[in-house]
């Protein structure tokens, strides 16, 4: 099975970035892997849409950059959501229900 095509998910970059955000600030490729692991590799977000998304949702004041030296003692930046991201984020999930809703009304059912 081919994995989801990027056309089809895009709506849901941010959703998907900000899951993990709730959790624990974290850094670009480590959101990539989790997204990989997560999706169970079904879905592999290309490095350009992944920055795409952080820089527009820090723009928007989703999430906010801070620099961080890492376990393994390189300088790295990372990404905490804001209040107004967790906010994004409800509507983003109440957004794909409805979503949800309106597409599995076109999917056939197999007998």
């Amino acid at each position: 099975m081919a994995g989801i095509s990027s056309d089809v998910i895009r709506g849901y970059t941010d959703t998907m970035i900000l899951y993990f955000l709730r959790e624990e600030p974290s850094y670009a490729y480590s959101l990539s892997k989790q997204i990989r692991l997560r999706t169970e590799e079904k879905y592999v977000i290309k490095e350009t849409t992944l920055y795409s998304a952080m820089n527009r949702m820090e723009k928007g004041g989703y999430i906010q950059s801070f620099p961080r030296v890492a376990e393994n003692g390189k300088k790295r930046t990372y990404y905490r959501i804001t209040e107004a991201g967790e906010k994004y984020y409800s509507e983003k999930c109440a957004e794909w229900e409805l979503t949800k809703d309106v597409i599995e009304r076109f999917i056939a059912k197999e007998a």
